[in-house]
């Protein structure tokens, strides 16, 4: 499968807004630079629509942008010569199978990312993991919404959990999680599905992670709720500083009680705990 990628002339706060209003189009994947946003779509998805709203946009910005076609096969050789190992404190390092062992964390995550989005550098994914090592996973049910790489769901399986079940709308995603899973060794514990929040029928989860879009978290919200055990905890991240009181106002008026928010730039992470009524 080919992409098309739009390359955006524009500094790094201008980046993440760019980002998150791409968000919204069939965009898949994105990636940072100090002075340009890539921002990836797949060719089949490319359509009149997307080009005349990304014109829009970047009259709207005053942005510059240019596109290339990007092979599969050298999108993923791309993708894994950029891709470092990080590091979150003590906690945990992610790194791709050709780095060298990270030591002196508690969890190392080995992430070959091909075409999906979410391996720890992006500011959404690292406050989600740091979010997630104050939680206690032993024994319990996971589910991961928006999986991308399955970096948070094999995460989840490392800390403890018994099950978690992982879903992406994209298909590369979906792949890179199965593969991810058994690079680490717990494709017994990583369920993975191809589809969106339909596809998962389950109920009763101890914690939810959706490192996701903002419009796709508000949407979400109910059937979140709904498939949360009672006081169970849901992390969401992937929204904007300028979107924190909007999401966090909805979450409330969903079910949910705020119980700590993270920010890292433009971008913020929160803990959100189920009310039941009566309980």
């Amino acid at each position: 499968m080919n992409y098309l990628k739009y390359i955006f002339q524009a500094e790094p706060d201008l980046q993440e807004i760019l980002m998150a209003l791409l968000a919204d189009w069939p965009f898949d994947t994105f990636e940072e630079s100090p002075a340009a946003l890539h921002a990836f779509v797949p060719q089949k998805d490319h359509s009149e629509d997307l080009q005349v709203g990304v014109q829009e946009l970047a009259a709207q910005f005053e942005v510059t942008y240019r596109v290339e076609e990007i092979p599969y096969q050298n999108w993923n050789a791309v993708w894994e010569s950029n891709f470092q190992p990080i590091r979150i404190d003590d906690f945990c390092a992610i790194r791709a199978d050709f780095h060298p062992v990270q030591k002196g964390v508690k969890y190392e995550l080995l992430i070959n990312p091909r075409m999906a989005f979410g391996t720890g550098h992006h500011a959404t994914t690292y406050m989600m993991m740091q979010l997630m090592s104050a939680l206690n996973f032993s024994g319990s049910k996971v589910f991961d919404f928006g999986c991308g790489s399955g970096i948070l769901a094999i995460l989840a399986a490392q800390m403890g959990a018994v099950e978690v079940q992982a879903v992406d709308i994209e298909e590369p995603s979906y792949e890179n999680t199965i593969d991810n899973a058994r690079l680490n060794g717990v494709e017994n514990q990583v369920q993975t599905f191809l589809g969106d929040l339909s596809v998962i029928t389950a109920q009763g989860f101890d914690i939810i992670l959706a490192n996701i879009h903002r419009s796709v978290i508000l949407a979400a919200l109910p059937a979140l709720h709904q498939k949360l055990n009672n006081r169970g905890t849901l992390l969401i991240s992937g929204i904007l500083l300028a979107d924190r009181d909007l999401v966090l106002t909805a979450a409330n008026e969903n079910g949910f009680s705020t119980q700590e928010v993270l920010q890292k730039g433009d971008w913020i992470a929160a803990k959100l705990l189920k009310e039941v009524p009566g309980a």
